[in-house]
C-alpha cells in the first residue's frame, strides 16, 4: 500500500485520550504495520546487497535498460583505455532511420558505473530511438587500463564518434553527442582538438567553471590544502583512485537525503518502492576506479585549477584545449535545483571565455542554454519528467540548433497549449522556443567575481606547494608501505562499500528474514492513513530533516567563511604572488591577448566583404531572419516549416552542412549591421530570373504566416521585405525583355 503521508488528516489527541481502547487499537495497529514494514525494508535492503555483489561480477557491468552490441573496445587502440563503444538496438516497434542523424550518449565516469543514461525508457537513449534516431552509447569497464589518462581517454572518446560517422554516411548531419556531468567536460575537450568530427553537443549537468556560484564543494580543495589528499587516496589504493570517494562527496552535500531520507522513504512505502529502490541502488552502489594520473589531472586542472574555461590546457603533443574552437553548437542543460552543478558552474565558462557577444560571433560558436526550475543533479538524467520533456525536445529540434547562428540562444520548452498547425503533428505536447540572448543574461546567473577568483587562485597555488612537499617527502614512504593486495583488500571496508558487504545472503540471519518477509507480504496489515501514530511519525521525519538541513546550511556557511577568511588574509595572497597592490586580474582572460584582437578583427573584416555576396538562397534566408528578428524568438513549426518548404527548393543537391554555413554565415551578417545586409537583397537577385524570385517570395510569405499572428513590426517588416523582392522582379524583367514597357507591376501577397 503506498501512502502519502503528507496529505494525512490532523489528529485530534484530545478526543483521543478520552478513548483509551481506541487509542489502544490504534497503537497496536501501528505496531503491527511498523514491525512488517520493518522487516520488508530489512528484506529489500537484503536483496540490495545481494544485487551489488552480482553486479560485481559482471563482466561488463552497466545499468543500461536497453539490449545494445559492442561496435569498438577501447582496450584494442593505440592507447587502450577501457572505454568502448557500443549501437543500441532500437525496439521492433521503433525502427532507426538511417537517414537522420546519429545519437551518441556518453555517461560520466564520476564515481558511478554506466548506462545512467539510458536508465529507463524516458531518459537519453531512450528519447533518441523514439524519434528514429540510430542511437551508440559510450560506457567503461570498472578499472582503469595502468597508465590510461584522461588524454587517452579524450582520443578514444574522438575515435568512437569518428566510428559513428563512418557508420552513417548518408545522415543529416554529424554525430549528436550527449555527455552527461562529467562526461560533458571531456566530450569538449575532444570536440575542441577535433572539431571536424562533432554534430551538436548536448552537455547535462556539466560542470564547466567549478569556481563560479556558491556550491559548498568548490571550497574542499582549499580547506583540506589541495589536492595532496588526492595524492594519498590514490597511493593508499596502490594507484588507483576508488570513485566511492567521489560519490561520497556528494552523498555528503545533503545529510538529511544520505542519513534518513532516503532510507524512510523506503521504509515508509515499503509495499511499492522496492523495485524503485533497487533500481537506483544498481547504479548508486556501481563504484568504479580511476588511475591515480587521470585524477591527479582532474583535481588539479579542472577542479582546483580551473584551467579549461579559460583555455590553459595544453594537450601532450601541444594542442590547446580551447573551448573557442568548437564548431558545432553546445547545448548546456542545467537546474537550479542541482547543488553538484548549479547553472554558474554551468555557464560560467561563457563569460571565462567571452567578454562580449561580438567575441561570441567572432569565433563563429552558438551557445544554447536551458535551465530547470526544481530537479536535482541525478534527475537531469534519470527523472522520467526530464525525459519526455526536456531530452525528448532536445531530440526533436536537433537539427533545428544545428543551423542557428553565431551567439548565445535561450531555449525554453513550454506546455503545447495552442491549436495544432497544419501540417504539425497533433501529437506534439511541448512547443521550444528558441530566443536570442546575451552574455550579460549569463553574466546575470554566473555573477562573477574578481575578489572571488583571487581567493582561488591563492588556494590553487597553496594546493600546488603542498602537493610537491607530499611527493618529495611523503609519497616515497607510503608507496614503499602500501602493497597492490593489501589495497585490494582494504576496499570493501570503504564507508560506502560496507553497508553493501555486510548485509546479504551471505550474512547468517538473511535466510530467516527472507523468510519473515514472505509471511509479512502473504499476510499485510497496512495501517490506515488516519492512525494518530502514522502521522507522528511523519511529523518525526519531517522535523528529523529539518534539524539535518539546518546543520547543512551552518555546515556550508562555516565553509564560505572560513574559505574566505583564510585566502583573503594579506600574507596568504603576498605567498601566492598577489599583493595589495596589484590591479591586475587574478586570472588571464583569453579574449584580451593581442592575437585575439587581431583574429577578431580579421573575422569581422571578412563579414563585411560577404555582404553583396551571394544569391537566392542568400536572399531568401536573408529576408526571413530580417522578419522574424522583430519577435526575439522562434519556434519549431518556424523551422519544420522552413525545412520543408525553402531548404529543397534552394538546390537539388541539397546538402545538410552546405544548408548550414549558408544559413549560420547569413545570420552572421544580420548581426553585423542588419540595415546593409537587408538592402543588399536586390543585388544578391541581379542573375535570377524574375519566376523564381516570385516563387521564393512567396513562400517567404507562407513560411512567415505560419507561425503565430503577426506583430505591427513583423507586418511593417514583411512590407519592407516585399518591395525588395518587387524591386528585383522589376530588374530582372528590365534585363529579360529591355525593349518592352513595364505596365504592370506584380505585387507579393501579404500575410493575412
Amino acid at each position: 500500500m503506498n501512502r502519502d503521508t503528507t496529505t494525512s488528516p490532523t489528529t485530534d489527541w484530545a478526543q483521543l485520550m478520552w478513548n483509551p481502547l481506541r487509542l489502544s487499537a490504534m497503537a497496536t495497529e501501528y505496531a503491527v504495520d511498523a514491525w512488517q514494514r520493518s522487516i520488508l525494508y530489512a528484506d529489500i535492503r537484503r536483496q540490495r546487497g545481494n544485487q551489488y555483489q552480482e553486479h560485481l561480477q559482471e563482466q561488463t557491468p552497466n545499468v543500461l535498460d536497453f539490449a545494445s552490441e559492442v561496435i569498438m573496445s577501447g582496450l584494442d587502440l593505440p592507447q587502450p583505455v577501457n572505454y568502448g563503444l557500443a549501437r543500441i538496438l532500437p525496439p521492433d516497434e521503433t525502427p532507426s532511420d538511417p537517414r537522420k542523424r546519429p545519437f551518441v550518449v556518453v555517461d560520466p565516469r564520476a564515481g558511478h558505473g554506466p548506462g545512467i543514461g539510458g536508465f529507463k525508457p524516458d531518459s537519453e537513449v531512450g528519447a533518441a530511438l523514439k524519434a528514429g534516431h540510430p542511437c551508440y552509447f559510450v560506457g567503461f569497464l570498472p578499472d582503469p587500463v595502468p597508465g590510461q589518462t584522461v588524454e587517452d581517454v579524450m582520443r578514444a572518446e574522438a575515435t568512437f564518434v569518428r566510428k559513428v560517422g563512418e557508420l552513417h554516411p548518408d545522415s543529416r548531419g554529424k554525430p549528436a553527442v550527449i555527455g552527461n556531468c562529467q562526461a560533458g567536460w571531456q566530450i569538449l575537450m575532444a570536440a575542441a582538438v577535433w572539431p571536424e568530427l562533432f554534430g551538436p553537443i548536448i552537455v547535462a549537468g556539466t560542470p564547466l567553471s567549478y569556481w563560479a556560484g556558491d556550491m559548498p564543494m568548490r571550497y574542499a580543495g582549499g580547506l583540506t590544502g589541495g589536492s595532496w589528499v588526492t595524492a594519498l587516496t590514490s597511493d593508499l589504493g596502490a594507484g588507483r583512485f576508488d570513485g566511492a570517494w567521489l560519490v561520497q562527496n556528494f552523498e555528503n552535500l545533503d545529510p538529511a537525503n544520505t542519513l534518513w531520507s532516503k532510507q524512510y522513504n523506503l521504509y515508509a512505502k515499503v509495499d511499492t518502492e522496492g523495485p524503485r529502490h533497487l533500481q537506483f541502488e544498481k547504479y548508486w552502489g556501481g563504484h568504479v576506479f580511476l588511475n591515480d594520473v587521470e585524477m591527479q589531472y582532474i583535481v588539479d586542472n579542472l577542479f582546483i585549477g580551473n584551467k579549461l574555461s579559460t583555455a590553459q590546457l595544453v594537450t601532450s603533443d601541444g594542442v590547446r584545449i580551447d573551448l573557442r574552437n568548437i564548431l558545432s553548437p553546445i547545448v548546456v542543460f542545467c537546474s537550479y535545483g542541482d547543488n553538484i552543478t548549479p547553472p554558474p558552474q554551468a555557464l560560467g565558462w561563457i563569460t571565462d571565455l567571452y567578454r562580449n557577444d561580438l567575441d561570441v560571433i567572432g569565433h563563429d560558436q552558438t551557445i544554447v542554454f536551458a535551465t530547470h526550475d526544481s530537479i536535482g543533479h541525478l534527475g537531469i538524467f534519470v527523472s522520467g519528467s526530464v525525459g519526455r520533456k526536456e531530452h525528448q525536445e532536445f531530440t526533436a529540434n536537433i537539427d533545428i540548433i544545428d543551423v542557428l547562428p553565431a551567439g548565445i540562444h535561450h531555449m525554453q520548452i513550454d506546455e503545447h497549449h495552442d491549436e495544432a498547425q497544419e501540417g504539425e503533428p497533433a501529437s506534439d505536447a511541448y512547443l521550444t522556443r528558441i530566443r536570442r540572448s546575451n552574455i550579460d543574461e549569463i553574466r546575470e546567473i554566473v555573477h562573477p567575481d574578481p575578489e572571488s577568483d583571487r581567493r582561488f587562485v591563492a588556494a590553487a597555488r597553496i594546493s600546488e606547494i603542498n602537493l610537491a612537499c607530499y611527493r618529495s617527502f611523503v609519497q616515497p614512504w607510503v608507496r614503499a608501505w602500501v602493497t597492490t593486495e593489501g589495497a585490494r583488500s582494504l576496499e570493501p571496508l570503504h564507508p560506502l562499500r560496507i553497508g553493501y558487504e555486510l548485509w546479504s545472503d551471505r550474512h547468517p540471519l538473511a535466510a530467516a528474514v527472507q523468510e519473515t518477509a514472505q509471511h509479512v507480504r502473504e499476510h499485510r496489515q497496512p495501517v490506515t492513513e488516519a492512525n494518530p501514530f502514522l502521522q507522528l511519525q511523519a511529523e518525526f521525519s519531517t522535523a528529523l530533516e529539518q534539524m539535518l538541513d539546518q546543520f547543512r546550511d551552518c555546515r556550508d556557511r562555516s565553509y564560505s567563511q572560513a574559505f574566505d577568511t583564510l585566502y583573503s588574509l594579506p600574507l596568504v595572497q603576498a605567498m601566492t604572488g598577489q599583493s595589495l597592490q596589484d590591479e591586475t586580474p587574478p586570472r588571464p582572460h583569453p579574449s584580451e591577448t593581442p592575437e585575439h584582437r587581431q583574429y577578431l578583427a580579421q573575422e569581422l573584416t571578412q563579414l563585411e566583404a560577404d555582404i553583396h555576396s551571394g544569391g537566392l538562397a542568400e536572399a531568401a534566408i536573408r529576408a526571413l531572419f530580417f522578419v522574424l528578428a522583430a519577435r526575439g524568438e522562434a519556434d519549431g513549426r518556424h523551422f519544420r516549416h522552413a525545412e520543408e518548404l525553402v531548404r529543397p527548393r534552394l538546390a537539388n543537391d541539397f546538402d545538410m552542412q552546405v544548408f548550414r554555413r549558408l544559413a549560420r554565415r547569413q545570420a552572421l551578417l544580420m548581426r553585423l549591421d542588419e540595415d546593409a545586409v537587408v538592402s543588399a537583397i536586390p543585388g544578391l537577385l541581379g542573375n535570377i530570373g524574375p519566376d523564381d524570385i516570385r516563387r521564393v517570395a512567396g513562400m517567404i510569405v507562407q513560411l512567415i504566416g505560419s507561425g503565430d499572428v503577426l506583430s505591427a513590426q513583423e507586418e511593417a517588416r514583411l512590407e519592407q521585405v516585399s518591395t525588395l523582392f518587387e524591386q528585383a522582379i522589376l530588374q530582372a524583367q528590365a534585363a529579360s525583355a529591355p525593349a518592352a514597357p513595364q505596365t504592370r507591376q506584380t505585387r507579393l501577397g501579404k500575410s493575412k
